[in-house]
């Protein structure tokens, strides 16, 4: 289950949700087994220089290649900059986690 951060400036006035959704589409897109994507907006209401920052972390998988990495970083970067209404800096990571990351179901 890959994690999507989407931080920027509070005055780009971005559909985060949307956004969001769109980048989970996007990698579903690449790998039909990744699931859900959990995703979460921060909007900065002090910066300097307005900005768009997207980090994806995602599990190692052995078909998480070089390539697989390039051509997704390419569709996320297009997916995402088409939302963005306004000029701005843009940036875009896509991290794995290490071996001490554990992610599961909480119930209580």
């Amino acid at each position: 289950m890959p994690h999507a951060e989407l931080k920027f400036s509070a005055d780009i006035p971005l559909d985060a949700p949307m956004i969001l959704r769109r980048i989970e589409a996007v990698i579903q897109q690449h790998d039909e087994s990744s699931g859900a994507c959990k995703g979460r907006a921060y909007p900065a209401d002090l910066f300097h220089h307005s900005h768009v920052i997207v980090d994806i972390s995602m599990l190692p998988k052995s078909h998480r290649d070089a390539a697989f990495v390039d051509a997704l970083r390419v569709d996320l970067a297009a997916a995402v900059q088409a939302m963005i209404p306004v000029p701005c800096y843009f940036s875009l990571n896509i991290g794995f986690s290490g071996s001490g990351y554990m992610t599961g179901d909480h119930r209580h």
